[in-house]
């Protein structure tokens, strides 16, 4: 799809690309397909230039747009290998990731380099730390240059390098692990090309149409279907105002995003979807009433993306334990293994770990079973509670405590002394709503958990982690355990 797009930027390139917004949500071009284009080619030639060719390692810290898109669009003509980077991931962590990804080159944004301490005099006034890079690669700046950013690497003009046709590498995307022991998860070329003809396939851009997101999976199926791709706006509000005057025809945005936008009581309208973090039912059910015409909540992984899709109507309508994510896409396979662990396969997995040999099934980490050829969750692997010799399993309950009125539920587990756990239900309600009606609201829910109703009930925020916002369920621990010493309610 990245070869479908590179050709079909030229085609009408006067049209927008890549849109922007307003601080009062109205829409300004970022770049249009032509100048996507031709941003693409630049790169392609000074990073040719540069040195790097076929199965050499890029390192990219740049914020989505059109740079961030024209550089990938250009290392994949390259053959080069994408290394991921997050500049906020802290210095240690950042340069354990360099060292095990070996990238020839890095590139980054002024932001990124700032972030990272690359810009040392913004870095030090931000009393940020700094990593130790050398060694680990020379580093240039895509786009404005500040005081104290790396040599820049201009888009070059000239001869134009072939573009490399055969299967390899393509991008490379850190998740967990240590400082002493990365993990990073390998996508070749293949694969990454089958996953966002999967997304195109689920989600059906048509051309001239804005498609709102993020992510590299949505703006690349969405341009090269012929649709402009507005980038959100990080403002709630502003984001809200963006969606009424956009009118986009599909949404993507994390349950986190979902949440915040919806405070502000939005008119919807389109397809709306949203992942990479729990989606309850309620949650997809308070889109279609703020006027999204469908609203499907989206199982993927970094390992697998995407992995299964299910639609509001579906999602309400499933009454059994767990958390029902939906069937397989196609393409996909899904098993349990032993331990009950979902697993999965298809053209869109993953290759391998770095340093690792490659994978056949990608262990999800998740709990579940298969429901009529469809995949219900029971929680993460290692989110299990041990209580009075009972294993809780907290995906098991959790989707039953978003009822109306609550924003995030989590179930953690607090230690009680001699290796027994406290259950601990931790609501987070929806900004205005009083906590004595959540708590009638969900008296008969906790009524018919049985050996899994929480020991204490407590309302607070739920902390979150990561780019996507997931619930920091070893944070919500801590919470817990604090306020659950002073209340014990259940």
């Amino acid at each position: 799809m990245l070869d479908e797009l590179a050709a079909a930027l030229r085609h009408r390139p006067d049209r927008p690309a890549v849109l922007g917004s307003t601080r009062t949500g109205r829409t300004r071009i970022r770049a249009t397909r032509g100048e996507l284009a031709d941003l693409a080619d630049g790169y392609a030639v000074a990073l040719h230039r540069h040195g790097l060719a076929a199965g050499d390692t890029l390192g990219v810290a740049v914020r989505p747009g059109p740079r961030a898109l024209s550089v990938m669009l250009a290392a994949h003509r390259l053959g080069l290998r994408v290394a991921v980077l997050d500049p906020a991931a802290g210095p240690e962590v950042l340069t354990a990731r360099l060292a095990l990804a070996r990238p020839g080159l890095i590139v980054a944004d002024a932001a990124a380099q700032a972030v990272a301490g690359w810009a040392r005099p913004l870095a030090r006034r931000a009393h940020l730390a700094l990593p130790t890079l050398a060694g680990l690669g020379p580093v240039r700046t895509v786009g404005r240059r500040l005081p104290g950013n790396a040599p820049a690497l201009p888009p070059g003009v000239g001869q134009l390098p072939r573009p490399h046709d055969s299967d390899g590498d393509a991008v490379i995307v850190f998740t967990s692990g240590t400082t002493s022991r990365p993990r990073a998860v390998v996508h070749r070329r293949a694969g990454l090309a089958a996953g966002m003809r999967a997304v195109a396939d689920l989600v059906g851009p048509r051309p001239d149409e804005p498609v709102l997101g993020g992510t590299f999976f949505v703006l690349v199926p969405a341009l090269a279907s012929g649709a402009p791709v507005a980038l959100p706006a990080r403002s709630p509000r502003v984001l809200a105002r963006q969606l009424a005057r956009l009118r986009p025809q599909a949404s993507y945005l994390t349950p986190p995003q979902v949440r915040a936008l919806l405070a502000e009581q939005p008119r919807l309208t389109g397809r709306f979807y949203s992942g990479s973090a729990p989606v309850s039912a309620d949650l997809l059910g308070r889109l279609r009433r703020a006027g999204a015409d469908q609203a499907w909540g989206v199982y993927a992984l970094t390992e697998i993306f995407p992995a299964a899709a299910v639609e509001a109507t579906e999602k309400a309508a499933f009454d059994a334990d767990g958390d029902l994510v939906g069937a397989p896409l196609p393409g996909v396979r899904a098993r349990v293994d032993a331990d009950g662990q979902v697993l999965l396969t298809g053209a869109n997995r993953a290759d391998r770990y770095l340093g690792d040999e490659p994978m056949t099934w990608a262990a999800t980490g998740d709990v579940g079973r298969l429901d009529a050829g469809r995949i219900v969750l029971a929680g993460r692997c290692k989110d299990m509670i041990l209580r009075a010799a009972e294993n809780i399993y907290p995906g098991l309950y959790e989707p039953a405590l978003h009822v109306p009125g609550v924003n995030l539920a989590v179930l953690v587990g607090v230690p009680a002394g001699d290796g027994d756990e406290r259950l601990v239900a931790v609501v987070e309600p929806v900004p205005g709503t009083p906590e004595g009606q959540l708590r009638k609201a969900l008296a008969p829910v906790l009524a018919r958990m049985g050996p899994a109703r929480p020991d204490a009930l407590l309302f607070a925020t739920v902390p979150t982690a990561g780019r996507s916002r997931k619930p920091d369920r070893a944070a919500t621990a801590t919470l817990a355990a604090t306020l659950a010493g002073a209340t014990g309610r259940a």
